[in-house]
């Protein structure tokens, strides 16, 4: 029996520079990292990317102790990008920070280890990496002043925070192992909201709790290579079934009809390790069954009860008003055909679904987030198959809304791998810079991963009083 889950275990690797390279990008994640071997700066220190005749500089200025951006489009007008408010360090920095991000470009300065952005812009079209090409410079004042750059990096971005947490399933639900070790899909956290966030995928040691980055996972849509995210990548034979949230173009759509669904994509290639460029078709929600409106659906997670594929998911009343919902496919070993078995329609802020076993019941896990109805706040609830609560995890909540991703031991304990809402990055990126990587535990004798998709029972905490569903 599972007892209640407490806190083990926090993470938070934050690098701007993740899988290092200087060309044959294959995304618009790119950054660029220059170590200053001096706080003297007589000058201009300047790291940027050229694209398609466009180049998209990142500067800081020791002289005037100000960081920007310029931006040098192919007839050569420059635009000029600087935050008032936040452009100027209080100390002379240690580095300067370059990233793109989808269509966001942000100037960093790090002082005493901490990466803090100074200036951004969004840009007004998306960006082909296969032109992407990193460049460092040194502007002095006047004269012949010595560069102050010690040495500098680039590729692929890494990440400020990681969030939307699930383990890599087989697709009977158990997690998918190798040589002892769990492996975890997670949104990288970018300088911003959510365009500016990607798709990784990391290994986890269930004894030492470490982590280490293994593969990232990018998202062609509609000609154009994305940075979707709120992930789950199943083991399904042969092959890797990849179902991602369509979170890339959500802060580029227009306000009316900005939306977010879920892709489904296959591959036969190895997406635990390397870099991995994915085609995906839309999953076909079953959304007609919700109650309408319905602008969104995310956070898919597919698992296979009894033959048949079942999708736990999240949908949207309104930007931001949703709730979790289950289908199940027709057709035994079809990936179509969905038919809804049940919605919490009386939530409103519930999301991070999980098919899991517990108490040898098939159930769906959620949180509910600190937003949600009296009775509904900071908690992670359990629904049976039909999407009536049946209780509730005995864990801690850490803050934001933490996905209940579980894994069962073999002494009968479990851990619990989520993440809260701590930002990073400064005031300037605003929301989307969570957050830290929380693992809980249920106390066991050992910590030895479940390999065979047999989970432990737990103890759920009982329901509140059942609401009527609107």
């Amino acid at each position: 029996m599972w007892s209640t889950f407490s806190e083990v275990h926090r993470a938070r690797p934050v690098r701007l520079v993740g899988r290092e390279r200087r060309s044959d990008f294959l995304s618009p994640f790119v950054a660029v990292e220059v170590e200053l071997g001096t706080h003297d700066v007589p000058g201009r220190v300047v790291a940027g990317l050229t694209v398609g005749g466009h180049t998209l500089d990142g500067w800081y200025d020791g002289g005037r102790r100000l960081a920007g951006i310029d931006l040098v489009d192919p007839q050569g007008k420059v635009t000029h990008h600087r935050s008032r408010r936040h452009g100027r360090p209080p100390t002379p920095p240690d580095a300067l920070g370059v990233m793109l991000t989808g269509r966001q470009l942000t100037v960093l300065t790090r002082i005493d280890g901490a990466w803090t952005a100074r200036a951004r812009v969004e840009l007004e079209h998306d960006v082909d990496p296969a032109d992407l090409v990193p460049h460092v410079a040194w502007q002095p004042r006047a004269g012949d002043a010595p560069s102050p750059v010690a040495s500098w990096r680039s590729g692929t971005t890494g990440q400020l925070g990681l969030r939307d947490v699930h383990f890599v399933a087989n697709a009977d639900g158990s997690a998918y192992l190798r040589e002892g070790l769990a492996f975890l899909t997670m949104t990288h956290a970018g300088p911003g909201f959510f365009g500016t966030a990607r798709c990784g995928v990391w290994s986890f040691d269930p004894t030492t709790y470490a982590i280490e980055h293994c593969s990232d996972l990018w998202f062609r849509r509609d000609g154009v290579v994305r940075g979707d995210h709120a992930t789950h990548v199943v083991r399904d034979g042969d092959r890797w079934l990849v179902a991602a949230s369509s979170w890339a173009t959500f802060d580029h759509a227009p306000e009316a009809g900005r939306s977010v669904d879920i892709g489904l994509a296959t591959s036969e290639a190895d997406l635990l390790t390397g870099e991995h460029v994915l085609d995906t078709a839309p999953l076909g929600v079953p959304t007609e069954e919700l109650p309408a409106p319905v602008v969104g659906t995310w956070d898919p997670h597919l698992t296979r009860i009894d033959g048949h594929w079942h999708l736990a998911f999240v949908a949207a009343r309104r930007f931001f008003d949703f709730y979790p919902a289950l289908a199940r496919a027709e057709v035994a070993g079809s990936l179509d055909g969905w038919r809804l078995l049940g919605a919490a329609t009386d939530r409103r802020a519930t999301e991070g679904t999980v098919i899991a076993r517990v108490d040898d019941q098939w159930r769906v896990l959620a949180s509910d987030g600190p937003e949600g109805r009296s009775g509904q706040r900071r908690r992670f609830p359990v629904f049976d198959l039909a999407m009536d609560e049946v209780g509730a995890l005995p864990a801690e909540h850490p803050t934001n809304i933490p996905w209940p991703s579980v894994l069962p031991l073999d002494d009968g304990g479990a851990l619990m791998v989520t993440f809260d809402g701590t930002p990073a990055g400064g005031d300037l990126c605003g929301y989307g810079t969570h957050g830290d990587l929380v693992v809980l535990r249920a106390p066991g004798a050992r910590t030895t991963a479940r390999t065979n998709g047999a989970s432990g029972a737990s103890h759920l905490v009982q329901p509140p009083e059942r609401q009527e569903r609107p």
